[in-house]
């Protein structure tokens, strides 16, 4: 049992909605200061995204919910409100994890209908976020994928990846396997405030070399990019040409984006950190939940320059998951056709 000493049978709070997901217990540990960990034992591990979406892929695997890398602007903040938390402060602080996913996914990759389409990894949450680093759910799915003959990508911002190109580089000499980094900011002071739960933008940019230096190709998504933040020619020209520097193949830049309970999350956030930006925020998202049009266009001709200038416009070889939008209703103009 993981953390001696912590009973299965201790009456620990746990909010109902935990026990639709299987709740087995829930746990802290000091090593993981604030944060309480949900193990459940999952019915499913193949999540399949309905064709209303117009996403790049299929099919998901995600084996947590939740995440401690408590990024201010993350598009899946509303989906902890199912399990009866808050989309804010519980997101980042109680992470549910699916214990049996691999188990689970095998067994749903041995049915004689599974046709070996691309699943995505890191639609939802990092599959290597810090709770990656305890439980290691990570190499028991790349092992079921590969030995399967089923082709897969990962979108991360967690280091921990580098534990596992051993791995990825066996599964894509039987598999297609594609890896993104997600890496929008490159000032340290506001990496910070945005994503204070995060390896910092130089242990990104040293994953990106390592998975290079591992033989594998590296995507990297700019996004989401930040109004008034993030959006300059100046930022942009420096951090393209940092992730040019470390070894990437290819790069993908486009705006934020602020779903459902996320946009109040950020929004308080905005006030507190920037409040001379919130009437502009105000302005560009009365209409919703994206960046308007012109926005958008202008945002894509500033950046195409500086990514062919930086050698990082080729195009990738094929779908991967999207960092600023949800898996069921990200725009169809924000789709990029990655890997």
């Amino acid at each position: 049992m993981r953390w001696a000493g912590q009973g299965v049978a201790v009456d620990d709070g746990a909010l109902p909605g935990l026990q639709r997901l299987g709740l087995v217990r829930s746990v802290r540990t000091p090593q993981f200061d604030g944060i309480t960990f949900h193990e459940v034992l999952c019915k499913t591990a193949l999540n399949k995204i309905p064709a209303a979406s117009m996403l790049p892929f299929r099919f998901t695997v995600n084996g947590y919910r939740g995440c401690s890398h408590a990024c201010r602007y993350c598009f899946a903040r509303p989906t902890h409100e199912y399990l009866e938390f808050d989309p804010g402060r519980d997101f980042d602080t109680q992470v549910v994890v699916k214990t049996n996913v691999a188990e689970v996914l095998r067994r749903e990759l041995r049915r004689p209908s599974w046709s070996r389409e691309t699943v995505a990894l890191g639609t939802n949450t990092d599959p290597y976020q810090r709770a990656e680093g305890r439980y290691a759910l990570m190499p028991g799915i790349i092992g079921a994928l590969t030995d399967f003959g089923t082709p897969f990508s990962i979108l991360t911002k967690g280091t921990l990846l580098r534990r596992d190109l051993p791995l990825l580089t066996d599964a894509s000499r039987r598999v297609d396997v594609s890896v993104a980094v997600s890496l929008a900011v490159g000032d340290p002071d506001l990496h910070g405030r945005l994503e204070p739960g995060t390896p910092t933008p130089e242990a990104r940019l040293s994953l990106i070399s390592a998975i290079r230096e591992a033989g594998l190709r590296c995507h990297v998504m700019v996004a989401p990019v930040l109004p008034g933040l993030t959006d300059s020619d100046d930022h942009l020209d420096d951090l393209l040409g940092r992730i040019a520097g470390a070894g990437a193949t290819s790069a993908t830049v486009f705006g934020l984006h602020l779903r459902g309970s996320t946009r109040g999350w950020f929004m308080d956030w905005l006030a507190e950190a920037y409040p001379d930006l919130v009437g502009e925020y105000r302005r560009l998202y009365r209409r919703g939940a994206y960046l308007p049009a012109e926005y958008r266009a202008d945002l894509a001709c500033r950046a195409a320059p500086l990514l062919a200038r930086h050698g990082l416009a080729r195009a990738p070889r094929f779908a991967a998951p999207l960092p600023g939008a949800g898996p069921v209703d990200a725009a169809p103009e924000l789709q990029p056709t990655l890997f």
